[in-house]
């Protein structure tokens, strides 16, 4: 007898164990665990309409008359979590295409609704006063707006809230789009 009651309550701690491990883990006995087939889909790029776009001249930037640098800030004015990746083509207005000399290494930045993110572009600066001089010898541009694009996500023109776009040589510097704000 004694042996038979202790086979019972081994069989019955076993039993036991089994239907807390079920329970927590959610797989019942003697069924096989399949892989997960949920998966998490990762947000999409942002359209250009869930984007709201404003610049302003950076704190940190050349010394001269122009613009030197500027910060660009991406809102995300939808109500969907979206992506920014990559780099910006710059474009004066009128149509001139800026050369852009990327910085930094580009990674994916997820923007919530009302989220920001943002580049920064530094310009061959203008020197001297009034009209300036390009110390490369061509002529300074300056421009009302810029128009800006993101892989992806469109293009935006935008104009500075403290200025024009000035600067030499049709060449910018550009960072990566950051969930950091640049000064």
């Amino acid at each position: 007898m004694r042996h038979s009651n202790g086979i019972r309550r081994a069989a019955l701690a076993t039993t036991a164990v089994t239907a807390v491990a079920a329970a927590v883990t959610g797989i019942l006995p003697g069924t096989a665990m399949a892989a997960s087939t949920t998966t998490s889909t990762p947000p999409s790029a942002c359209p250009a309409s869930a984007l709201q776009v404003s610049a302003w001249q950076a704190a940190d930037r050349p010394v001269g008359t122009g613009t030197g640098a500027a910060v660009v800030q991406f809102t995300n004015v939808s109500q969907t979590t979206c992506v920014l990746k990559g780099y910006p083509t710059v474009t004066g207005a009128g149509n001139t295409p800026l050369k852009v000399t990327p910085t930094g290494k580009a990674a994916a930045v997820t923007v919530r609704p009302q989220g920001k993110a943002w580049v920064k572009l530094t310009f061959v600066q203008v020197q001297g006063e009034g009209d300036g001089y390009c110390v490369s010898g061509n002529t300074p541009a300056a421009y009302p707006t810029m128009v800006i694009g993101l892989p992806n996500s469109g293009k935006h023109q935008v104009a500075l809230k403290d200025g024009w776009w000035a600067q030499c040589d049709n060449k910018v510097t550009a960072t990566p789009v950051s969930a950091v704000e640049p000064s």
